[in-house]
């Protein structure tokens, strides 16, 4: 089955619906089709929203309902909260913790698919701040599905330091997608995806072996290729 990760991706920027084509469609190619019960029921989500005493925007609430029971689309790395796990903190919806609680991404709490931010949990807290991240809840749900394929166990990954030669060789091979958080770059190929963080440090996903020798041909170095 192929899934045009470019196109799609593009479509999710403007359209929270799109968004969620993206994941599905994502998912159905790259992993396995999201099913009915994948998701937490409305009545599991009313009950956080009583327990937190705000209400959740409903971008929110719809990927909870689509996909909020796949750790393999959500959790392989850093992970989505559970509902029970869901919290407020500086009057933002704290949605997803980094893996080894350096991090935390949160959500604002007004209107239907609100902006998302990201706070580094820093020595010195009185200079901690939530930074924007993406300017939607749903097209952030798209990078970290992105993001959590690149370490999905026993799928075809690879990582390795980026060199100078790798910036004309992305643009030349590549799609640019539209995910601009800040620090990374995603790019798109036939059956392949990679992330350039800080101009530093290259992380790829290939659906197929034969992918994977794909990007070792583009992307010539030094890859490792067991996470």
């Amino acid at each position: 089955m192929t899934f045009d990760v470019a196109g799609a991706a593009a479509g999710a920027v403007h359209d929270r619906s799109a968004a969620w084509r993206f994941v599905e469609g994502f998912a159905a190619a790259w992993a396995e089709p999201i099913e009915p019960q994948d998701g937490w029921s409305r009545a599991d989500l009313a009950a956080t929203e009583e327990r937190l005493g705000v209400e959740l925007p409903e971008a929110v609430k719809e990927a909870l309902s689509l996909f909020g029971k796949r750790p393999d689309l959500t959790s392989n790395q850093d992970r989505l909260l559970l509902p029970s796990e869901l919290r407020v903190d500086d009057d933002v919806l704290v949605f997803r913790d980094e893996n080894q609680w350096v991090a935390a991404w949160a959500t604002a709490l007004g209107g239907d698919d609100p902006e998302v931010m990201i706070k580094l949990d820093l020595v010195d807290k009185t200079e901690e701040r939530w930074d924007p991240w993406l300017p939607r809840f749903s097209l952030a749900c798209v990078e970290m599905v992105l993001s959590e394929a690149l370490f999905r166990d026993g799928a075809e990954t690879a990582d390795r330091e980026t060199s100078e030669a790798d910036v004309s060789l992305l643009r030349d091979n590549f799609a640019l997608l539209p995910l601009h958080s800040p620090g990374t770059r995603w790019f798109a190929g036939d059956d392949l995806v990679v992330r350039e963080d800080d101009h530093q440090w290259l992380w790829a996903r290939a659906r197929t072996p034969d992918a994977l020798e794909l990007l070792v041909e583009l992307l010539p170095g030094d890859w490792t290729t067991e996470y």
